[in-house]
């Protein structure tokens, strides 16, 4: 009787045994999913609100800090019944796990904060974006404690006045403002204009070296347009003219020739023009070549090519002619400070009239 009361209790025993050990794992799941929910949150970043950036810091055993109130905000019958809760019997692991999330995505209607939803504290952030203001944060108002207010004072200012050229030629093309660019090259022409370039200093030979290589690569794209205009041209030939006295490269020697020929073309009568390209081909050498572009300049009234004709006639061995042209200028620009000193020069039995003392300039990187 006791075996067989045994043997028929047996299945039951099991069965009940079996129910024990489902419970148990169903009672355990809600802590595993908090943990692995919490733990998920900790590497992805995530937002209640399109509005705000979340930024978390690896900072352990963090604290929950409830939110401000939003008129946005949800009734407190719409907050999810699990935002608070608490699970002090999971494992600890040095993370700071302090609310669980929901499984469910919230609809639509409630992406906005709660009155009662946590921020984390330490390991979350949330950054609000501020009001814009229009005379921008006073630094006075304490926001940097212990560092004195800063002075700033201003004297010798200056101002380039606003040039607008063709940027093509025609009518109804864009203006290119030049502003700068004509600034900076009637700044350093007297340095730079002729060979050889005359510098105060080698700083200042150094920084205008640099500034013409910048400005040349800004112009190149507007110059070597089939339809750029001779303003555009005219400039282009100026920087690359003076990029090749300062043995900046060959390069800058053929693209100076192209666009003073080109921009000739555009206006053969053009006195700067025809200079340039005289002065150009005479100083490198081709004196005859460049003869009479320079006498077509000197026809149109263009001081500056006649004393580039002197400076060819030196380098030609014909000294008496470069004289005789450089007083005869003289009488005919009697204020003109250069001629003078170019007439001793050639007294002193020197061969180049450009390499007199240049004024000082005082061009800065970036400026």
């Amino acid at each position: 009787m006791k075996a067989t009361l045994s043997n028929s209790q047996s299945p039951k025993i099991a069965t009940l045994t079996a129910l024990a050990a489902a419970c148990a794992m169903m009672l355990s799941a809600p802590v595993n999913a908090a943990t692995d929910t919490a733990a998920t949150s900790m590497a992805v970043p995530s937002a209640m609100d399109s509005s705000k950036r979340v930024i978390r810091l690896a900072r352990p055993n963090a604290t929950t800090i409830p939110a401000q109130p939003s008129t946005a905000s949800l009734p407190a019958s719409n907050a999810p019944s699990t935002a608070n809760m608490q699970f002090n019997n999971a494992p600890q692991n040095n993370a700071a796990v302090s609310v669980a999330q929901p499984q469910m995505t919230p609809p639509a209607s409630q992406m906005m904060m709660p009155n009662d939803a946590p921020v984390m504290s330490g390991t979350t952030r949330v950054y609000e974006p501020g009001p814009m203001t229009a005379p921008g944060i006073d630094l006075r108002s304490g926001q940097l404690p212990n560092i004195p207010t800063p002075q700033v004072q201003l004297s010798d200012m200056s101002f380039v006045t606003t040039v607008l050229v063709p940027q093509q030629k025609g009518l109804g093309t864009n203006k290119l403002d030049v502003s700068l660019l004509d600034d900076f090259i009637a700044d350093v022409s007297p340095n730079a204009r002729h060979y050889p370039p005359n510098f105060p200093n080698r700083t200042q030979r150094h920084y205008t070296r640099e500034k013409i290589k910048v400005l040349a690569d800004w112009i190149e794209p507007y110059a070597k347009s089939p339809e750029a205009s001779y303003e555009v041209l005219l400039r282009a030939a100026k920087l690359n003219g003076m990029g090749r006295n300062l043995d900046l490269g060959s390069d800058y020697t053929v693209r100076g020739g192209q666009y003073v020929d080109r921009a000739i073309k555009l206006q053969p009568s053009s006195a700067e023009a025809n200079f340039l390209y005289g002065m150009m081909l005479s100083e490198g050498g081709g004196f005859k070549e460049g003869q009479k572009y320079l006498d077509r300049a000197v026809s149109l009234g263009y001081t500056e090519a006649e004393q580039s004709l002197a400076q060819s006639d030196l380098l030609s061995d014909r000294r008496a002619n470069a004289l005789e042209r450089l007083r005869r200028l003289e009488g005919q620009n009697p204020d003109n400070k250069v001629i003078p000193e170019q007439i001793k020069m050639i007294e002193d039995g020197k061969f180049y009239i450009w390499d007199i003392a240049a004024p000082n300039i005082n061009v800065k990187p970036g400026a």
